[in-house]
């Protein structure tokens, strides 16, 4: 695992020095939503979601360099989201990532603003050759990455559904209910960003299929840990306002099935997750690893 978060640290360094130079700012007062978006994008995070792009795009021999803008519009997209759940309308937070909530560090308009421009800028960037030379790989990207994002059957939708799900009493709501909350808020960007490798890398149906699984199984299992972090976590380490789930009455894995049995479903998840991996054999050596790594984080 040490060897694991030493290539994650190299990769976010990596990634974060290039992520700098898609953000140069205007020279005039609307250069204050550029300085918010950039805050936002580039404080701090594990950077999960584009290593994945990277890591599933390298096993079909794609360097990261050419899976980078992908990523970005990726992180891009997911940063958005951060920015509106933190505000007073949704999640409330003062702190992400053990630093001041965009509307905290500049103001609410501010920060549906820059949450705006973030959501923009990743299809502005997928859209870009710089993404892929080919114009049906970057429609191919565009529609499914808006299909995750979207309000039907993604990420907007499942925050819709957490909102809808507040006051349940612990032990109350069901498997089904939070599994589909947990796929489309947090899992459909995971999925989109083993299926992005996929696209890039042109996967035939059956290796792609192999990826879908893996980031359904660590999605749920990422949501899971989640769940306990708020719980038992470290407030230093996980940088947010903890306990706030079931002061809000949320339905979680954690108030569903008690600490214990969601870390078994956890442990579960993360054994069913590398095993969708076995055709590719040692190459998927380091998206083991990553299985092993959402479970056992402290942030």
């Amino acid at each position: 695992m040490k060897d694991f978060q030493a290539l994650l640290a190299d990769y976010v360094s990596w990634f974060n020095t290039r992520l700098e130079n898609l953000f140069p700012l205007p020279s005039g007062a609307e250069k204050r939503v550029a300085e918010a978006m950039y805050y936002s994008v580039s404080n701090g995070g594990k950077r999960l979601r584009p290593f994945l792009v990277a890591e599933t795009a390298a096993l079909f021999g794609i360097s990261r360099e050419t899976s980078f803008i992908t990523a970005a519009a990726l992180e891009c997209l997911h940063s958005y989201s951060l920015i509106h759940d933190d505000l007073p309308a949704m999640d409330n937070d003062d702190l992400r990532r053990g630093k001041p909530t965009c509307h905290k560090k500049f103001d609410e308009a501010t920060a549906i603003l820059a949450g705006d421009g973030l959501l923009t800028y990743a299809f502005e960037l997928l859209s870009s050759p710089r993404a892929t030379a080919s114009p049906e790989i970057r429609c191919e990207l565009i529609s499914l990455l808006a299909s995750a994002a979207g309000a039907f059957n993604g990420m907007v939708a499942g925050q819709m559904l957490d909102l809808c799900s507040e006051k349940h009493a612990a032990g109350t709501g069901s498997e089904e209910t939070i599994k589909h909350i947990e796929e489309m808020k947090t899992g459909r960007l995971l999925r989109f960003a083993c299926e992005a490798g996929a696209i890039l890398g042109k996967a035939s149906p059956e290796e792609r299929r192999a990826l879908v699984t893996y980031s359904r199984k660590i999605g749920i299992a990422f949501q899971i840990a989640d769940d306990i972090l708020d719980v038992e976590g470290n407030p230093l380490l996980v940088g947010k306002t903890l306990n706030k789930d079931a002061a809000q009455g949320k339905l979680t894995f954690v108030g569903l099935y008690g600490l214990e049995k969601s870390k078994q479903m956890a442990f579960e998840l993360i054994h069913d997750a590398k095993e969708a991996l076995a055709s590719f054999g040692l190459k998927a050596q380091t998206l083991q690893t990553l299985a092993d790594f959402i479970i056992s984080r402290s942030s």
